[in-house]
């Protein structure tokens, strides 16, 4: 081999180490870009679970205050359902006393009535 094809097999050689060491510079650089694309998407994952816990935070913590809201009117609410309940016996009782005061009352005039009606016709 004389040295000319040895040069030019040598500068063929180094081309092609060249162009191999070029595809790999290409490669790492997509594997990188790839690498930081999905630490973007990563970082917008983490950031969109940060919002939605502290989102979810807010919310529990505003219905925790509707409870105890609630809890504070019913507990003001309870001393006027329990005297509504108690007014309603009450009524309930007095109508039923009031009831048979009517029924005696009743039959009191009824009897009134029919003696009257003895005493003008006379059977009495």
């Amino acid at each position: 081999m004389s040295a000319v094809e040895i040069d030019v097999a040598v500068h063929r050689q180094l081309g092609e180490l060249v162009a191999g060491m070029r595809g790999l510079q290409d490669s790492i650089r997509r594997i990188e870009e790839g690498a930081q694309r999905a630490e973007d998407k990563t970082a917008t994952s983490h950031a969109n679970v940060h919002l939605r816990m502290e989102q979810l935070a807010d919310r529990v913590g505003e219905l925790e205050a509707s409870v105890l809201a609630i809890g504070t009117d019913v507990a003001e609410m309870k001393p006027v359902t329990d005297d509504v309940r108690r007014w309603k016996l009450m009524g309930i009782g007095a109508l039923g006393v009031t009831g048979i005061a009517a029924m005696v009352l009743g039959v009191s005039f009824a009897e009134a009535i029919r003696r009257i009606v003895f005493v003008v016709i006379g059977k009495g």
